[in-house]
């Protein structure tokens, strides 16, 4: 009998079983790393891997990686780019929040002028490119969807001449960075119109524990950096947003975004340049800095799923999204 040969027949088709077993077991184990660790170079909107998050699929009462939050706050400064801020000792607060907590070191406003990036985090659209736009926004829009789920919001806005103020510049206000003023849902609804508040409101409310689940703060035309000094605005948000940071209600279920409008006019990359933005919030990963390309869409969409709402407004359905700072 012919034991050679039947022993190497043996042999190949253990060889083979072995090398099926190799390669079952590898396809199983596909890496992956955790949320925090992550950085690369997405692209909005793409879902690209480096954007730590598949970039489709919007808000559905929250992602995998966004825990939900009580309050979450919104803050605009104006027309400063990443390099004018990040390292400037001009702004030695603000700099403290981008090294205490996260910062998207690659994020990017998308128009100039102002108005289209302010609608952009409150619509997921620029809706007009005309800062005298004095029309009223019918799209849908953060206010529908926090009315539609019950939850309270208010716009606190420096230099307001009155509750419910819907007019027009009263300088240092400025009408078109509060975009909340210019939503069907407020303009038509008194019951809405209320939310729009002075900022010397916040104070009051934060002391009775009364501040809404969603909060826009706009500081006047002076203190957000548009036509005063950066130390200036840097002095304006430790002497008013520290005191909301260190806070119990803050620090038990509070998420800040602080980002700038647009970067200086000559700044046109993604459309409205480079500007910095922070994620501040005691869930917050410490000290992170991520490397993803983010866009207001992303900010507005960290906001919706933040707060648990369903539905994905405008781009910022499939912006990348922010969980990696979680």
């Amino acid at each position: 009998m012919n034991y050679s040969g039947r022993w190497r027949n043996t042999l190949a088709g253990i060889s083979l079983i072995a090398l099926f077993c190799v390669l079952l077991l590898s396809s199983g184990c596909g890496g992956g790393s955790a949320s925090g660790g992550m950085s690369g170079s997405g692209t909005p909107g793409s879902g690209n891997p480096g954007s730590g998050n598949p970039g489709s699929g919007g808000p559905a009462g929250g992602s995998a990686s966004v825990p939900l939050f009580g309050h979450v706050f919104l803050l605009i400064e104006e027309n400063h780019s990443y390099n004018e801020v990040i390292g400037n000792s001009a702004m030695p607060y603000f700099n403290s929040l981008a090294s205490q907590y996260g910062l998207a070191a690659q994020y990017y406003a998308n128009a100039h002028p102002s108005i289209g990036n302010y609608f952009m985090l409150t619509t997921g659209e620029l809706e007009t490119s005309d800062d005298s736009f004095a029309g009223v926004v019918t799209d849908d829009n953060l206010v529908r969807e926090l009315v539609k789920a019950g939850k309270s919001w208010r716009s606190y806005a420096e230099g307001l001449p009155s509750i419910a103020y819907l007019g027009g510049d009263s300088y240092p206000y400025l009408k078109r960075h509060n975009p909340f003023a210019y939503f069907s849902d407020v303009v038509n609804d008194p019951a809405q119109a209320v939310n729009l508040v002075p900022f010397s409101q916040f104070a009051t409310d934060m002391a009775s524990g009364s501040l809404p689940d969603f909060s826009f703060i706009v500081p006047d035309a002076l203190d957000d950096a548009h036509d005063g000094t950066l130390a200036g605005a840097d002095l304006w948000l430790q002497q008013n947003i520290q005191p909301l940071i260190t806070s119990s209600l803050f620090q038990n279920d509070g998420l800040l975004i602080i980002t700038f409008d647009e970067s200086e006019q000559s700044d046109l990359l993604h459309g409205g340049g480079h500007v910095a933005t922070v994620i501040v919030s005691a869930k917050a990963l410490p000290k992170y800095q991520s490397q993803t390309t983010f866009q207001h869409e992303s900010s507005l969409r960290l906001i919706m799923e933040a707060l648990g709402l369903q539905a994905g407004l405008g781009q910022a359905e499939n912006a990348p999204d922010m969980g990696e700072f979680f």
